[in-house]
């Protein structure tokens, strides 16, 4: 599920986060949900800090504002949680990522996009699978699997939660 797409096209889902555009595939998203009740987790890491109840089952909620060092910003009117399910060390996770603002399902053609530079650029190039451009704008494509190992604990896996 995280591997690289080796299709002409990619399909993304398209939101904000501080201002800048990203994209995840569109193929890991389960909902787009509205703001709800959060449960901060102590201890956990500040990337990961927090847990909703997804339809009767307890996820985490991580933020990529600060994998990206960005500032952590208060829900907005257009502020959403994606849910998506992703595999993290094997297992399918599902995940609620914050976002300041979702847009749309798109095409991302390959051909157009590219390498992080490794050089000059505000964010870790590790943590950014590919850019794109689109009408103009870049779009950034985030690495999970990079972000999730670095920032999500010391074992790589968002939160652990057993089944009760």
């Amino acid at each position: 599920m995280s591997e690289p797409h080796t299709t002409d096209a990619l399909q993304v889902l398209t939101f904000d986060l501080h201002g800048e555009t990203f994209a995840l595939e569109a193929g890991w998203v389960r909902e787009v949900l509205d703001p709800t009740s959060e449960t901060t987790v102590p201890g956990a890491a500040p990337f990961v800090d927090a847990v909703i109840n997804f339809r009767g089952r307890v996820i985490p909620l991580a933020d990529l504002r600060l994998a990206f060092g960005l500032e952590r910003s208060p829900p907005t009117i257009d502020s959403r949680i994606v849910v998506i399910e992703y595999d993290i060390a094997g297992d399918p996770t599902l995940v609620g990522l914050r976002a300041d603002k979702v847009h749309e399902v798109t095409t991302l053609e390959v051909a157009e996009t590219e390498e992080a530079p490794r050089v000059g650029l505000r964010w870790r190039a590790d943590f950014i699978r590919c850019l794109a451009r689109r009408n103009g704008d870049l779009i950034v494509v985030p690495d999970l699997d990079q972000i999730f190992a670095s920032k999500g604990g010391a074992t790589g896996a968002v939160v652990q939660l057993s089944a009760a």
